[in-house]
């Protein structure tokens, strides 16, 4: 667990925390969201990124977009990378710009393996742990595609992309970001390879819970020789339902709890876990941080839905130790003030999500006044 050093009278989600080397001036954590801004041909932040990440920055943690560790790990429309140097460079000044309004920013390092499409790929098929389709939904510059049967990825071509992890993870290290995060979660490709139903591999990578956590831990390997690893968190979503793939069945949360174990002995800043797709104020959303803590040690953001009220029921309970917000940050960007104050919070147009341009991603005007 965290250092958790309560003081009395405030509210837990303002209150520091120190997340293995990441000193937080308070629990709320923006969580990362893809928002399509990076309209260009070399797939780079521009200073509307900037501008969106620093008008955050009063956030105790801001977690980037998920960005692209290669040109093969790319599977949704405008969204950035951090393989090349001119998407390094461009990232450098996000990260500047945050720093200068005394944020922290740290960089999701994602692939989306089998759910690309070669619409993405300039005709080529995705690949994915095994030839299987995952029967998902690829967002490609043409629309929503059904995903196709992917090609295997050799022995090879594995080594390769956790090559890529490690060069994305120094160029992050380059950009002046203060961390790293790995993109674990929902159907993407390290998800693919810790489940049963995608991978079925009989080499070093498939053929048992332990051997398909191995790509994970190889990536964990790969980015921790580029940074401490006191410095890189890990996104993972056990109760994530997406198709007939992936489903939140007991053995699914078997695997991820014996993961959870295996990952202690890594010495992560944190474990950022996705709670069930319900209700936040519910009981089983409790019930799945408690099993979470049962089984990990280390220092835990909790995501998925959670409010003002719930976040600060989930801290005081113990069962996490700073709270993840995505949505009410789109529209609230001094998400912390309003905490603060007690301010209501605006409204997001989801029609502007993934629209690109200024409107409903930079013009969200923050509250005036105390």
């Amino acid at each position: 667990m965290s250092d958790q050093t309560a003081t009395p009278g405030i509210q837990p989600l303002l209150q520091p925390v120190r997340l293995g080397g990441l000193e937080l001036p308070n629990r709320v954590v923006m969580a990362p969201m893809t928002r399509s801004r990076s309209d260009n041909e070399e797939l780079t932040p521009t200073t509307l990124h900037a501008t969106y990440y620093t008008q955050r920055a009063g956030a105790g943690l801001i977690i980037s977009e998920g960005t692209w560790v290669s040109p093969d790990a790319i599977g949704f429309v405008n969204v950035p990378g951090i393989y090349t140097d001119a998407q390094t460079a461009r990232w450098a000044e996000v990260t500047a710009a945050v720093h200068g309004a005394d944020g922290q920013i740290i960089s999701q390092l994602g692939h989306v393996g089998a759910i690309s499409h070669p619409d993405h790929l300039g005709g080529r098929l995705p690949a994915g742990p095994s030839a299987i389709n995952p029967h998902e939904t690829s967002f490609t510059p043409d629309g929503p595609k059904g995903t196709l049967t992917p090609r295997a990825l050799t022995a090879a071509e594995i080594a390769t992309t956790i090559s890529a992890y490690r060069q994305a993870a120094a160029n992050a290290l380059r950009a002046g970001f203060d961390g790293l995060e790995i993109h674990a979660q929902g159907s993407h490709l390290v998800a693919q390879f810790l489940n049963p139903r995608l991978n079925y591999r009989t080499d070093a990578y498939g053929g048992s819970s332990e051997k398909r956590a191995q790509f994970l831990l190889d990536v964990v390997d790969a980015v921790s020789s580029v940074w401490d690893s006191n410095r890189i968190g890990i996104k993972l979503s056990p109760y994530w339902n997406g198709g007939p793939s992936f489903t939140a069945d007991a053995e699914a949360l078997a695997d991820y709890d014996q993961l959870l174990k295996r990952l202690n002995d890594s010495n992560l800043a944190y474990l950022h876990l996705v709670g069930p797709a319900s209700d936040p104020a519910a009981e089983d959303t409790f019930t799945a941080f408690t099993r979470y803590r049962a089984h990990y040690r280390g220092a835990v953001i909790a995501n998925l839905g959670f409010t003002q009220a719930t976040g600060n029921e989930l801290l005081e309970r113990q069962l996490a130790d700073a709270v993840a917000f995505g949505a009410p940050f789109i529209a609230n960007p001094d998400l912390v003030d309003r905490f603060t104050h007690g301010h209501p919070l605006a409204a997001g147009n989801r029609d502007t999500y993934y629209a690109g341009g200024t409107q409903g991603y930079t013009d969200y005007p923050a509250m005036t006044g105390p």
